[in-house]
């Protein structure tokens, strides 16, 4: 077999690169989504400051909770149990049913989580998917990048599943919305 016969004509090959610029030029692209958010987004300060404060409280053998975590890596400064978040927010920060980078996933207490659960968007995946970073979801740890998806039906993040295993999406969750920090700027 000579290279001859095994290469394209150029005929062919030109007609096929024609083909492959009219398909791209009728495509409608897709929709796209901002992994960072309209606001500054995660502060790499603030995150060493939460992970390097769970550190030190698990070398003290003391329990490493969500809502200190999420106060020191957000700025979002909300003192209380997690279920109390979204209502003290009121007035003091602006919240919404949109996942941005840096915001606080607040959770609604359930019979498994009295206490609520607060978590903060380490980045957005898609309209329907983001990663977090947040403590205590297993016992004393923190999970940095856990995904999360949308499972509500008026796809206004209601309810959330949260990946707790690898490639496993676990129990639904009630969430009030999202707490977004305040920047200066």
């Amino acid at each position: 077999m000579s290279v001859e016969y095994a290469a394209p004509s150029k005929r062919k090959l030109s007609s096929f690169c024609v083909l492959l610029l009219l398909c791209a030029a009728c495509a409608k692209p897709g929709p796209t989504v901002s992994t960072q958010s309209s606001r500054a987004g995660l502060d790499p300060a603030r995150q060493t400051l939460a992970l390097n404060e769970a550190k030190a409280l698990r070398a003290k053998g003391q329990r490493v909770w969500c809502v200190p975590f999420a106060r020191n890596a957000s700025g979002v400064d909300i003192r209380g149990n997690a279920e109390t978040w979204w209502s003290k927010a009121t007035g003091l920060y602006d919240r919404g049913a949109e996942p941005e980078v840096g915001a606080v996933m607040a959770f609604k207490s359930t019979g498994s989580m009295p206490m609520g659960h607060v978590a903060v968007v380490s980045q957005v995946i898609s309209p329907r998917e983001v990663l977090v970073d947040h403590a205590n979801w297993h016992r004393n740890e923190v999970s940095l990048k856990m995904p999360v998806i949308d499972v509500s039906e008026r796809n206004d993040w209601s309810a959330v599943r949260l990946a707790s295993e690898p490639s496993s999406f676990g129990s639904v969750y009630p969430v009030n919305g999202f707490i977004y920090p305040k920047h200066n700027g």
